[in-house]
């Protein structure tokens, strides 16, 4: 088999019988339902109206982790890209979703993960999202000619669930640094024998400390290395108040992955990000027209996280020798993918760029 197909039967997904004929039914995109193909009958999702909570992670942490509901997942680390790609226990082989490389069973693992407590369910389908993915790939500027022949194969696109965090926190930040103050001064100097007067901007720096407090809400972290974080962080936002109560009903047809980026880890990803906010309000809270940081000591209090799933569309394909993976947010639409480079376009587009100068110079001396 060829390691840039990808076998769709080998596909791990979740699997949901029709209440009539038993027919095996896949989740339509932008439904609360499973259609039926064979007798038409509608198989409504009943929804639950359990709230989703969000638990305290330190009592999770210290007490309640051992006794929380789990989930037996059989995964496969792949060596290429390093996905944790879940397997059914009774398949011998499978390629890897994210990269197209064959993987084994054999070197695979069964262990218990946290069961994810909410999802949001697929709201544009594949025949949509390809066509977004197909406008963007017809911007990129200097991307190789054959580029379209290679990527665009619907057949490749791939419907997948992927793990995320998210935290609340309280924050009490203090901290020290200076406030910078510009003022003016007048200078005297010399041009062309003539004494000049000019004025000079100067700062006056004053040592400050202070407190800011905020609350942050639904940070959410990516708790795959399946995927290239930069490119999935820029499919945000998620519209997150759309949330459902987990149901397995709706990944029917649709794969996932299980989480790779722990509860404990993914927290201090989140703090980096809080961070950086909080150094925001820290400078705006000092004031003046400049500001310098020495500390920031902040205290995170009544944390509290969520473990859902989120909606990607997404492929792989391979590009002399080398994996490009893009991703569509399968709620808005968003596109974001990795793309190579044509060498010679781009070196053909310089060579005309300096052919241009070069001749409006020439016309231009020969006035």
């Amino acid at each position: 088999m060829n390691m840039n197909e990808f076998n769709e039967q080998h596909t791990d997904t979740e699997q949901t019988k029709c209440n009539d004929c038993g027919a095996i039914l896949n989740f339509e995109p932008g439904t609360t339902s499973l259609l039926c193909q064979y007798c038409g009958a509608n198989n409504e999702i009943a929804i639950s109206d359990d709230k989703i909570e969000e638990l305290d992670y330190l009592s999770f942490i210290n007490d309640k982790i051992v006794d929380a509901e789990k989930q037996e997942i059989t995964t496969v680390k792949c060596n290429s890209c390093g996905a944790a790609v879940t397997m059914k226990p009774n398949l011998t082989s499978d390629d890897c979703p994210f990269c197209g490389t064959p993987l084994v069973i054999e070197s695979g693992s069964t262990h218990s993960v946290l069961k994810p407590k909410s999802l949001l369910p697929f709201k544009i389908d594949k025949n949509t999202a390809f066509e977004s993915y197909k406008k963007w790939v017809k911007k990129l500027w200097f991307a190789p000619s054959k580029l379209k022949q290679v990527a665009l194969n619907i057949e490749k696109m791939k419907g997948m669930y992927i793990p995320f965090w998210t935290y609340d926190s309280s924050t009490y930040s203090s901290y020290t640094g200076s406030r910078g103050d510009h003022y003016y001064v007048t200078e005297s100097y010399t041009e062309n024998g003539q004494t000049k007067t000019r004025q000079v901007q100067k700062t006056r720096w004053t040592r400050v400390s202070g407190t800011v407090s905020h609350f942050f809400d639904d940070v959410l972290i990516l708790a795959s290395k399946s995927l290239p974080k930069k490119k999935a962080d820029k499919l945000e936002p998620w519209d997150l108040q759309e949330l459902v109560p987990y149901d397995n009903k709706f990944l029917s047809g649709f794969q996932t992955e299980s989480y790779q980026v722990e509860l404990k880890e993914g927290f201090e990803e989140a703090k980096q990000r809080m961070d950086s906010y909080i150094r925001t309000l820290v400078r705006r809270d000092i004031g003046g027209d400049e500001q310098r940081i020495s500390s920031v000591k902040t205290q995170y209090n009544d944390i509290r996280f969520k473990h859902l799933l989120l909606p990607l569309w997404i492929s792989a394909y391979r590009f002399k020798s080398k994996v490009y993976r893009f991703l569509i947010n399968a709620r808005t639409g968003e596109v974001q993918g990795e793309r190579p480079y044509s060498f010679w376009k781009i070196f053909f587009t310089v060579l005309l760029g300096i052919a241009i100068i070069a001749s409006a110079i020439y016309f231009f001396n020969q006035r």
